[in-house]
């Protein structure tokens, strides 16, 4: 793979997906082979935006392939108090092996990856979340077997979650529906490439305000949080504008009968998502959670290891 960083799925082939899963699978089932895989490497990891999952999968996969994380907040670091990230970027290049960041504007992190000469990861940022959705097709992937003609239902937001779904969709072979209500549409620059790569792999992407058109006949019906971080002032009038569109038992109804909840969490039942969904039978949270780490430890193995020294 002849790529330096991981920024967006988009950059990626579907051949190129594919392989990061069948790593991680590799990995899941035999996870001593790569024991020293990232030995006497070091991975900064960059937060702007505070996590549990991110924070400990990345910090615990590290470990798991024998190198350091080194967890790095706004306060921690001059960036947080102006410093270029130009230098940034070329200071910890002479430190560290590969660097994870988790901010609020995405041109931190492609900023980030254009001066840095080590491996960038994208973490999250405002517009996509790249490493959560590569999890979320390797869990269905493992549930499904083959993804080839299946089809996700997104509802919600159209946030970074719903971005990145759409450039991962026509990378494994899956049709994708987002519905939003009208003023929380996707990005229509991210709407328009996706578009693009499923004309290319025969998929389709739609993206519409009805909730029924969206969830009819979907393998996966997956939401997010109506109010990301950064949005907390909003957090009372997007419930008024989201009412009516919780993933309960009814909408699921309209889904296929073997599909499957998914959530990037955390969740907050009662509001996009009710209870006797998300912790039924039908929902994979869990299992996404913890694919975070086994994802992730391929993404690091695939652009670091060729670093080992």
């Amino acid at each position: 793979m002849t790529h330096k960083d991981f920024i967006e799925i988009h950059d990626y082939s579907a051949a190129e997906v594919m392989q990061i899963f069948e790593l991680a699978k590799r990995m899941k089932a035999h996870p001593d082979e790569f024991r020293e895989s990232l030995e006497g490497q070091t991975l900064a990891m960059i937060f702007e935006k505070s996590s549990t999952r991110t924070r400990v999968s990345f910090e615990v996969g590290m470990f798991q392939l024998g190198g350091h994380a080194l967890f790095l907040s706004a306060r921690d670091i001059q960036l947080g108090r102006g410093e270029p990230i130009v230098d940034t970027a070329r200071v910890l290049s002479r430190y560290v092996d590969g660097i994870m960041a988790r901010t609020f504007a995405h041109k931190t992190v492609t900023d980030l990856a254009e001066y840095a000469s080590v491996p960038v990861i994208n973490g999250l940022t405002d517009l996509s979340h790249p490493c959560q959705v590569m999890t979320d097709y390797f869990t269905a992937w493992e549930k499904f077997g083959n993804l080839k003609g299946r089809k996700i239902a997104y509802v919600g937001d159209g946030n970074n979650m719903a971005h990145s779904l759409m450039y991962g969709a026509p990378k494994v072979g899956m049709n994708i529906a987002v519905a939003t209500p009208p003023a929380y549409a996707p990005d229509p620059t991210v709407v328009g490439e996706a578009q693009a790569d499923a004309d290319s792999a025969g998929t389709k992407v739609v993206v519409t305000t009805s909730i029924e058109e969206a969830v009819k006949g979907a393998d996966i019906v997956e939401t997010d949080v109506w109010a990301s971080m950064g949005q907390e002032a909003e957090a009372e009038k997007r419930r008024r504008d989201f009412a009516g569109w919780i993933v309960d038992r009814k909408m699921m109804s309209m889904a296929n009968k073997d599909a499957i909840f998914m959530h990037c969490l955390p969740a907050h039942r009662g509001e996009e998502v009710a209870a006797e969904v998300i912790d039924s039978d039908r929902s994979v949270i869990y299992d996404e959670a913890e694919n975070r780490l086994h994802i992730q430890k391929a993404i690091m193995h695939t652009l670091m290891n060729d670093r080992k020294r």
